[in-house]
């Protein structure tokens, strides 16, 4: 087998580990169902068979008035198995239950199942599997607190304050086998901690967001951060002040940044949208404009918590480089493009959406952000992102939670709510001032069907002449 990597760090977390999210159970299945002939196939022979598995320990914890409301402990897992015979592929989903004997009955009737299937598929011409063995195994075990730790921290720092917010943790793991004898296993122990302070003494419509995720736990860096919010909560009691269209000068917190590459993501690095013109970087990819020579954005799987490999079984680089020195500099290739077009594929899902995007660091410290900005906007969130003009690269949005008018590096006063309109190109190409000298990795919060091991990392930045329209 060739592509050996291993990843291990940290300690023991109290989570216990389920038989749904074991390696052991996951090895078993896979020997189980990839590792045997299908009845019926042409010569009795073995067609391609994968597995693919995903799955969760969860605690879900959701508070209101820094008091908890409800706690949720969510435990799931679900294979997907396809079975392939020359090109004509078949696949189908279940759900799992953790006893090996009954999970590998279920799924070899399902693999012998969808064997029978393949005599009316159609032929797929863009079919690309891998064709050698490969083996890749990643244990993060994090130090993640207990529930009723994450409860007594929030009662006890957020006393007086009216904290609303979503606590996620516990191990999410993704693994992946095939008769070619194919082994990944990858198994990731995080957290993520949403929350807004509202000021409920002064209305109670304005909110301060903030975010703390990672996989080792620190108490101390969470009461910081809380403290942080309450302060800029308390600057909320001031007046608003209502800016009239035009451009300013702004610094962009990092979890603004992540709205902003988030959208450039949807349809700016994939070959299949270069290649039909309706890419938002097509313009980049022509060389018909330029981002900022210090732009350097890239899928950096081996910094982020996404898997190093595909649900096809694909192994992923350590990094794709995507913008280098402003200039367009590659794209994610999913199998099935790489084919049509003839390239290599690149360990790029079917949508072709970046998993681990990374934006460089600049040389603005990090704590000078605001002094950098000088008097301006900063910006703490955006919402509502979309394209205006998806060929310019041109977005449009809203300023949400607690944006400020900055004077002389200080924060003054809280904006309304105000909408944007402007081409990521002008603003990170002739508009960038700079970028803060630290990235921090923004992980997608999103748990609809699942938990997501999905990220951005990126660094603050101060942009001049961004455009308000309303």
């Amino acid at each position: 087998m060739s592509g050996a990597t291993l990843h291990a760090t940290g300690h023991a977390t109290p989570h216990a580990t389920s038989a749904l999210t074991s390696r052991a159970h996951f090895e078993a299945l896979a020997e189980g169902v990839c590792g045997l002939p299908v009845a019926g196939s042409p010569g009795g022979g073995l067609d391609h068979v994968s597995l693919f598995l995903s799955a969760e320990s969860s605690d879900f914890l959701r508070f209101n008035h820094s008091a908890l409301r409800q706690a949720t402990q969510v435990l799931q897992a679900h294979a997907t198995l396809a079975v392939v015979r020359g090109a004509r592929r078949a696949e189908s989903t279940l759900t799992l239950t953790g006893d090996a004997t009954q999970d590998i009955a279920r799924l070899r009737a399902e693999r012998q199942q969808l064997a029978a299937d393949l005599t009316v598929v159609a032929d797929d011409p863009w079919l690309l599997l891998p064709t050698t063995a490969q083996y890749s195994l990643r244990e993060d075990p994090g130090a993640l607190p207990e529930a009723a730790a994450v409860i007594d921290a929030v009662v006890r720092h957020a006393a007086g304050h009216d904290l609303v917010g979503f606590h996620a943790a516990g191990p999410v793991v993704r693994a992946y086998a095939d008769s070619l004898g194919s082994r990944h296993w990858h198994r990731v122990e995080s957290f993520h901690f949403d929350w807004c302070l509202y000021d409920t003494a002064h209305g109670g419509d304005k909110a301060v967001k903030t975010a703390y995720a990672g996989t080792h736990w620190d108490e101390a860096l969470f009461e910081a951060r809380l403290q942080q919010a309450a302060e800029r909560a308390a600057l909320l009691r001031r007046a608003p002040l209502s800016l009239p269209p035009g451009a300013y000068r702004a610094a962009f917190s990092p979890a603004a940044m992540n709205e902003l590459l988030g959208a450039l993501a949807w349809s700016g690095f994939s070959l299949k949208a270069r290649r039909t013109g309706v890419s938002s970087l097509s313009l980049l990819e022509r060389g018909e404009a330029a981002l900022h020579p210090q732009l350097r954005i890239s899928e950096a799987t081996a910094c982020g918590i996404a898997p190093a490999f595909t649900a096809d079984g694909f192994v992923k680089p350590a990094e794709v480089l995507l913008v280098e020195g402003g200039r367009a500099a590659g794209t994610l290739n999913s199998p099935r493009s790489a084919r049509e077009y003839g390239l290599p594929t690149n360990g790029a899902g079917p949508d072709e959406t970046p998993q681990s995007l990374a934006l460089a660091p600049g040389s603005i410290p990090e704590g000078g952000l605001l002094e950098a900005l000088g008097t301006g906007l900063y910006v703490s969130n955006l919402w509502y992102l979309n394209y205006s003009d998806r060929q310019a690269c041109r977005m449009t949005g809203m300023t949400r939670f607690a944006c400020f008018w900055v004077e002389d590096g200080r924060l003054a006063a809280p904006l309304q709510v105000m909408r944007f309109d402007d081409s990521f190109l002008r603003l990170f190409g002739e508009g960038l001032v700079g970028l803060t000298d630290r990235a921090e990795q923004v992980p997608e919060s999103g748990s609809y069907q699942s938990r997501q091991l999905a990220s951005i990392t990126t660094p603050a930045a101060v942009v001049e002449g961004w455009r308000l329209t309303l």
